[in-house]
């Protein structure tokens, strides 16, 4: 499969990185055997992709990056790189190539010290493959002394480094990394065209893949999970009846404990399954013997001390990206309200639910709509500034039944 099968509905990002990646091939050829260096390449050093959650922005850098290590010797005859068959574009793609470090968190935040790291690494010259590759997936989370940290290398990179920062949108990145960086804008593919790649890449039946992608609103994450997770079909489910549980306080307060507990129980699958092997893992590395009441040995304690910092981080983290995803459901589910309230013609995301969407629809009028997102989109805000979460939710719930 060439490297940008993946890569739905972006013809025109497509196009720019081939293009780049064309040029980049040149340039590395130019540097080794004396060939001209094109006058006006499209290659640089510094790339930042920006688009909406589900657009495939991650997709899009990973592509970039194998193209750009692409050895595949039909390049010498007029190929185009990212042949996607080649060691270097295997390797980059599953994640083992030596010279192309992909970072993303499972934390709120990334630090200096990780970034410091990344830094160091980017001075490197590549050691098996045609470019030293650093792909930032959240370029978003960086805190402010990272992204300074950043700037420095960004400002003065290593011949053959390139930077590959992915963030929502520019506003998420500091202004003086992102003016150093060529921006490309990823859109929301369509409905359509992730349904074709959830039946051609992941093997879903047709129907399925329909409902989910449309669903979703063409976010190619979630779509595959609704598509493939049973349980992930029931979560949303359950979200999408709280509208209909809001007509009184004591409902409002019980569907909003629920919203929480769900999240809860979402960040307490995700620490049994990873912080146990993460600690056994530790303890051995540091010459501790077998069994949880075995003793540690002296100078040990301050190691342990920031893995379970990491670890309860890593749960808050999933607790608020299980709420926000909720949040993002709910507000899909008052989106079709006000799309037949207003009778604009668009196609209806949550269709099974059609009953319900126009009783709700026919009982209030498309400014109580909007009031009841104005909401959603007040407790997500509220979540971003560490607001208790369920004071937040039920604060929104409230606001619903209120409308």
């Amino acid at each position: 499969m060439p490297v940008w099968d993946d890569l739905v509905g972006q013809d025109r990002v497509q196009a720019q990185l081939a293009a780049a990646a064309r040029d980049a091939d040149t340039l590395v050829t130019a540097t080794s055997d004396g060939t001209p260096v094109p006058p006006a390449s499209k290659m640089t050093h510094a790339w930042l992709f920006t688009g909406p959650p589900g657009s495939g922005r991650a997709t899009a850098a990973r592509a970039f990056a194998a193209a750009l290590q692409c050895v595949s010797p039909d390049r010498a005859l007029g190929g185009e790189p990212g042949c996607g068959f080649c060691d270097g574009c295997h390797t980059t793609l599953i994640g083992t190539h030596a010279d192309v470090e992909i970072v993303r968190t499972d934390l709120l935040s990334i630090g200096v010290k990780e970034t410091r790291s990344l830094v160091r690494r980017a001075q490197l010259s590549p050691a098996v493959g045609r470019w030293q590759v650093i792909v930032l997936e959240d370029a978003d989370r960086l805190t402010e002394g990272a992204g300074n940290v950043l700037l420095k290398a960004v400002e003065e990179p290593a011949p053959r480094t390139v930077w590959l920062l992915c963030a929502p949108s520019l506003e998420d990145v500091l202004p003086t990394i992102r003016s150093r960086c060529r921006h490309l804008t990823l859109r929301t593919p369509s409905v359509e065209a992730v349904a074709d790649l959830l039946v051609r890449r992941d093997g879903v039946e047709p129907a399925a893949a329909s409902a989910a992608a449309r669903a979703t609103q063409g976010h190619i994450g979630r779509a595959r999970r609704l598509a493939t997770d049973e349980a992930a079909r029931s979560r949303r489910a359950a979200v999408l009846r709280l509208p209909l549980r809001v007509d009184d306080v004591g409902g409002c307060l019980k569907a909003a404990q629920e919203l929480v507990d769900a999240a809860a129980e979402d960040a307490k699958q995700v620490a049994e399954e990873v912080d146990g092997k993460e600690t056994e893992e530790l303890r051995a590395a540091l010459g501790a013997g077998a069994g949880a009441g075995s003793r540690m040995p002296r100078g040990t304690a301050g190691v342990m001390k920031e893995l379970e910092d990491r670890q309860k981080r890593r749960r808050t983290r999933t607790q608020r990206d299980s709420l926000d995803l909720a949040l993002t459901d709910l507000t899909g589910f008052y989106r079709d309200v006000l799309a037949l309230q207003l009778g604009s013609g668009l196609a209806i995301a949550n269709e099974e639910m059609r009953p319900d969407l126009d009783r709700i629809a026919r009982a209030s009028g498309p400014e109580r709509t909007l009031r009841r997102i104005e909401a959603i989109i007040a407790c997500r805000t509220a979540l971003d500034r560490n607001v208790a979460p369920l004071l937040a939710v039920e604060a929104m719930t409230m606001a619903l039944r209120a409308g």
